[in-house]
């Protein structure tokens, strides 16, 4: 296979990028996400793919539960911010205010466009990543805008 042409026909998918938060003892925790997706009406489901060595990943497999925040366009920095790894950066929450979510305590963003609270059904290991599939538990709409997504930030993949 060509590597090259891999590569660039791949980064030619169109996503968007999200806020993916989850109960972290006391506090949460979140990360920036772009492999993620509807897969189903009824019950509604998401399905997201996690590295499989990321924190994230380790809350995912203790709590089964998380939260999409709908970021909006221009939260680039925000985006960034929840981007950075646990390991150097343990503290990126720190100056980002949430709430609970109503059923997990997840945290919801609240300068988020709106958010799903999702409980984990399955996880299935895919290479470097975990892919979960998730069923929507609650959601709410926070107020109007036009999505982020990851070609207006400039950034190649979250995860």
């Amino acid at each position: 296979m060509d590597a090259t042409a891999r590569k660039t026909v791949l980064r030619m998918f169109t996503y968007g990028l999200y806020a993916v938060t989850a109960k972290d003892g006391e506090g949460g925790h979140g990360i920036a996400a772009n492999w993620l997706s509807q897969v189903s009406f009824e019950p509604p489901m998401l399905a997201i793919a996690v590295e499989g060595d990321s924190h994230m990943r380790r809350l995912l497999d203790m709590h089964g539960a998380f939260v999409v925040n709908v970021l909006e366009s221009g939260q680039r920095e925000l985006a960034g911010q929840l981007g950075k790894t646990f390991a150097k950066h343990p503290e990126k929450m720190r100056d980002i205010l949430w709430k609970p979510s109503p059923l997990t305590a997840s945290p919801i963003l609240t300068v988020a466009l709106g958010w799903v609270e999702c409980r984990v059904r399955e996880e299935l290991p895919t290479g470097d990543h975990i892919l979960y599939t998730a069923e929507v538990v609650e959601a709410g709409v926070l107020r109007e805008g036009v999505a982020l997504t990851l070609k207006e930030t400039g950034f190649r993949y979250f995860g």
